[in-house]
């Protein structure tokens, strides 16, 4: 059972499609029809039902998924661990960060990595937190720095490095503009727009509104906070945003409650062997801790 079998089959499990694991391996779709049909010779066992255009795992492919994933993250560790000895920084760094971190937080930190590590070659993925999450846990990614969860997964390291305060805010034309001090409960007699459902932002804010026995009429959703920010100008209902994100374009709201804080980190897998580009990088991140 080689590797690059191994890697077409997970790469058409995920992606559902032959075309499309072609496209993620730079392959031409027969070759990974060719590994695909190598590796059920192997295993003596079909691995994708092909009806019409859909593509489905079997039950053998069910079983045989979470196996390749090990075996994949075995042999890169195995790989890390061996370039590892010869104490030199190089090779790749398979990295995500949300849109909002890459943008506000993380310029200074890259641009200090690459001017000290050249020879790295960074992978850098723009994901929301959730998708990081999980690329960590399945061995995809070597790092990611986003958004904490708030019960974190007890098969990662989970490290702090920055405090994102939130504030409510709302459109200058809102009816909620021109008034002072509000209570929380105002809030809810309005339409919000906010991060979408499974969102650890979303989360955070929903949970605070709950504490209070209250709830958020969410009208309109959307991961980027940018875009966000623009529905807020235009509005289309108020929302909490990074006090970095706030300017004359719309209106923060006098709210008496306790601010809303959300943690900004970096994950790796604890059972993972880092490769030392890693290291430099979580070196870089340690650094930059908020003390």
């Amino acid at each position: 059972m080689d590797t690059q079998s191994l890697q077409a089959f997970l790469a058409v499990a995920d992606h559902g499609s032959f075309s499309l694991a072609a496209e993620q391996l730079y392959l031409t779709q027969p070759a990974v029809s060719k590994r695909i049909a190598t590796l059920e010779d192997q295993i003596g066992a079909r691995l994708f039902d092909r009806i019409g255009r859909r593509v489905s795992l079997t039950e053998a492919g069910r079983v045989l998924l979470p196996r390749a994933r090990e075996i994949l993250v075995m042999v890169d560790d195995s790989r890390r661990a061996l370039a590892n000895l010869s104490g030199s920084i190089g090779g790749s760094l398979t990295m995500a960060t949300s849109h909002h971190i890459g943008l506000h937080r993380l310029p200074p930190i890259l641009k200090a990595y690459t001017q000290a590590h050249p020879e790295v070659r960074m992978d850098m993925r723009f994901l929301d937190s959730e998708q990081a999450y999980q690329g960590v846990l399945d061995g995809e990614l070597e790092i990611a720095v986003v958004t904490l969860a708030p019960v974190p997964d007890p098969q990662l390291l989970v490290v702090p490095v920055w405090t994102d305060r939130l504030r409510f805010v709302c459109g200058k034309d809102h009816p909620l503009a021109g008034r002072g001090d509000l209570p929380l409960s105002a809030l809810s007699a309005y339409d919000a727009v906010l991060p979408g459902h499974l969102t650890f932002t979303r989360g955070i804010v929903v949970d605070t509104f709950a504490r209070d026995g209250l709830k958020v009429n969410v009208a309109l959703s959307t991961n980027y906070l940018e875009t966000l920010k623009m529905m807020v100008a235009i509005g289309l209902g108020w929302s909490v945003l990074p006090e970095s994100l706030i300017d004359d374009d719309i209106h923060a709201l006098p709210i008496d409650h306790r601010p809303i804080e959300r943690p900004l980190g970096y994950l790796v897998h604890k059972s993972r062997t880092l490769s030392n580009a890693a290291r430099s990088m979580l070196d870089m991140l340690d650094h930059a801790i908020e003390r």
